[in-house]
């Protein structure tokens, strides 16, 4: 197939950007969005050209490096699927597609659509580490976690912060990021000593960053590659809520 590219240029943080068109012929149904854009690049190479900056790593779904907004999406418009999964066959031949990078007050653009996101580390960091000293894992095995309350852990821990959520976000809020960081840990005993710091430390860094706060548009969820639920959101509020209600450090 052939199609017709808008692609997002920028030199760095302080470049104003525009878009530029591109021509990516001969694409196989068979790629993947992220193998398309190598081709594009090659070609761009071969003429000589300066190739389109785009994050990259496992090209499996679980890293959560690759991003952009494709078409006013993030990832795209399939459901649960990240951009390097995202394949060609989803495409009609003659298609004009739009790419353009995540945009975020907090993801500051690094190169055409490479962006910086590392705030959602800082974020993290924040949260700091849990105090269990869980031994090994026959140990670890003696706290026992209702197998409910185990599968919803797991499903928040599913969160990869590749920042769909925030790019979808119309405040560009990482708050279904935050609360699945939050909740993977609020939801087992081993994260309960330091829930209510947890909380506090990560929501205020989540603000001193920049990130907007959330008002239920459910943007995050629809395009969130791992299909995190915004009932994580909810849980934030309640862990925040309470440890500002007992908690001496504010």
């Amino acid at each position: 197939m052939d199609l017709t590219l808008k692609v997002w240029r920028q030199n760095g943080t302080n470049d104003k950007g525009r878009f530029e068109t591109y021509h990516a012929k001969h694409i196989s149904t068979d790629m993947s969005f992220l193998e398309m854009l190598d081709v594009v690049n090659d070609q761009l190479t071969i003429d000589d050209k300066e190739p389109i900056a785009f994050d990259h790593d496992c090209r499996e779904g679980i890293c959560g490096m690759c991003g952009c907004v494709v078409d006013g999406r993030a990832h795209g418009a399939e459901k649960g699927t990240t951009l390097c999964q995202l394949h060609m066959r989803h495409f009609d031949n003659g298609d004009t597609i739009a790419i353009e990078p995540f945009r975020a007050m907090a993801f500051k653009v690094i190169k055409d659509l490479a962006v910086d996101r590392s705030a959602l580390d800082r974020i993290i960091q924040a949260g700091g580490y849990v105090s269990v000293n869980t031994g090994g894992a026959q140990d670890a095995n003696a706290i026992l976690v209702p197998q409910e309350v185990a599968d919803l852990a797991m499903d928040a821990a599913q969160c990869i912060g590749c920042g769909a959520c925030v790019a979808a976000c119309p405040n560009a809020s990482a708050m279904l990021f935050a609360s699945a960081k939050i909740s993977q840990l609020a939801l087992l005993p081993q994260g309960r000593p330091e829930a209510a710091k947890r909380a506090l430390n990560m929501v205020r860094t989540m603000d001193q960053l920049g990130f907007g706060n959330c008002t239920n548009e459910t943007e995050c969820e629809a395009e969130c590659p791992k299909e995190i639920s915004i009932t994580n959101i909810a849980r934030l509020n309640r862990e925040y809520f309470k440890a500002g209600f007992f908690s001496r450090s504010i």
